[in-house]
């Protein structure tokens, strides 16, 4: 009895219920409120990782010489004192006094290089070459901050590491000679990048400037339609806020040169304005649409950042513990891949060759400028670790503090750990991989604070949602927080094996 017209009404009248679907509707509108959410999350840790990158970039240029020379004025009045241990200067002194003569060192190594021959020779060049070239350095920058930390952490190990141990390297002037060639040559990488930056700025058509720009939106295909883990996400994070961080420097380099070029004159700058500002709003746009598709796809929730912004805290809190292995700036380095050494050789060689400095006045003014300098540091130092213990606090990370686990490596060592630990803990693995406890656990101390154990499946931020469903919200806390403890250990550059192709 099938008709066109029968069809046809029962296509105007046919109706259907959204409720019998609740799960699914529920997610997605879910789904949308997280991307609502993550602009907002995502800028609170873009805000707080670009001001610790600021406290460890100003660190070079204030307290790092007066650290040098307490260091020197030490070494110089041993004698009066007496040698009362082995060591002329402790650990921290010896990385300090290395950071400034590398920083001294390559500051007159710079005074070979001609600004003004890069910046005509780059200026000759067609855009579309240019375009090359820039996407060229971007890559370079990247291989070198990778490369550059590992340069610097050998050459403080080498300097530092105690003499009754058997000699396992080539000496501590070769890691020096290495280190400033690094140096030198990444301030150099980073002087080009700005140039050619500059001449995009100054180009009357803004085609280059274009192009660069939408360079960006380039990336957001590179990383959006890849699987990412919560220690991916993580390292892409760190890797934005490296880089938003070096945008604003390499900006105030390019503002600087072409305010000299003007005699200083302040009309100019508004002139820069809406470049400038062009510069930072795409990178803004690019991050949030790159991390809101990013969350989406990988069911990702928005409270993840906050996770984020509580591992970078840890270390600046634990940074500042009697206890603490390594400096500040270097955790940085090693967390975000941001190395201030070769861009504070630039920015240092940029002012002095921009401003001269004449008269008694002239140099009143530095002094009263590098006063105002110590004073934001240091300002900026109270108000982050101020804000780090409260983010610390509120994820319940303070016995990490005072209770570190040791770190391990990844491969055999690691499963060398798991076994010992299990095995002193009384538990024991099936063929399937299943933890099961077959002894009584020994009676500990109220003060001690209990061990987690952790499954094969738990090295790892991200749990199946099939498994999520089957285990109890106790054993979901414990999980939560012991995640917290892998995220502390992954860095830059290393991702704990579980990298993403």
């Amino acid at each position: 009895d099938l008709s066109l017209l029968r069809f046809i009404s029962a296509e105007l009248t046919r109706g259907y219920f959204l409720e019998h679907n609740e799960a699914k509707y529920t997610e997605r509108r879910e789904r949308v409120y997280t991307c609502m959410r993550i602009p907002k999350e995502l800028e609170k840790l873009m805000f707080f990782g670009i001001f610790l990158c600021l406290d460890a970039f100003l660190y070079v240029f204030t307290l790092l010489p007066l650290r040098v020379f307490l260091a020197m004025f030490r070494f110089i009045t041993l004698p009066c004192y007496g040698l009362r241990d082995r060591r002329l200067l402790q650990p921290a002194q010896v990385c300090d006094v290395l950071k400034g003569v590398i920083l001294v060192i390559c500051y007159f190594m710079m005074h070979y290089v001609d600004y003004s021959m890069m910046y005509h020779l780059i200026r000759g060049q067609s855009v579309i070459k240019l375009y090359i070239i820039y996407n060229m350095l971007e890559v370079a920058d990247r291989l070198f901050s990778s490369f550059g930390q590992d340069i610097l952490d050998a050459l403080y190990w080498t300097a530092t590491e105690p003499k009754e141990r058997k000699r396992a390297h080539i000496g501590v002037i070769p890691h020096f000679f290495m280190a400033v060639l690094y140096v030198f040559l990444h301030a150099i990488l980073i002087m080009v990048q700005a140039t050619t930056l500059n001449v995009a700025f100054n180009s009357h058509n803004k085609s280059l400037l274009t192009i660069m720009m939408s360079n960006n939106f380039v990336e957001i295909k590179g990383s959006v339609f890849k699987k990412f883990e919560k220690n991916n996400l993580f390292q892409m994070s760190n890797s934005d806020i490296k880089e938003r961080f070096t945008n604003y420097v390499l900006l105030l380099i390019v503002c600087l040169r072409n305010m000299e070029q003007f005699s200083w004159n302040p009309d100019h700058l508004w002139v820069l304005f809406p470049d400038v500002c062009m510069v930072v709003a795409s990178e803004i746009a690019v991050d949030i649409v790159k991390h809101a598709f990013i969350t989406k796809f990988n069911d990702i929730t928005a409270d993840v950042y906050s996770e984020y912004r509580a591992s970078l805290a840890f270390d600046l809190v634990s940074s500042r513990q009697k206890n603490a292995y390594t400096d500040y700036s270097d955790s940085v380095s090693r967390r975000m891949g941001f190395i201030p050494l070769p861009l504070a050789v630039l920015l240092i060689r940029v002012v002095t060759s921009s401003i001269k400095v004449q008269g008694i006045l002239a140099y009143v003014c530095v002094v009263l400028f590098y006063c105002g300098l110590i004073s934001l540091k240091v300002l900026n130092s109270i108000v982050l670790l101020g804000k780090s213990c409260q983010y610390v606090k509120e994820a319940k990370m303070e016995e990490k503090l005072f209770n570190p686990v040791l770190t391990a490596t990844p491969g055999k060592t690691a499963g060398k750990q798991q076994s010992m630990f299990k095995s002193s803990q009384g538990i024991s693995t099936d063929e399937n991989g299943s933890t099961s406890v077959t002894s009584q656990p020994v009676h500990q101390k109220e003060n001690t604070p209990s061990l987690l154990v952790t499954s094969n499946s738990d090295q790892f931020l991200t749990t199946p949602d099939g498994e999520e469903k089957d285990i109890s919200q106790d054993s979901s806390e414990l999980k939560h927080r012991s995640s917290k403890k892998d995220l502390l250990e992954i860095d830059r550059f290393t991702i704990c094996g579980n990298r993403i192709d």
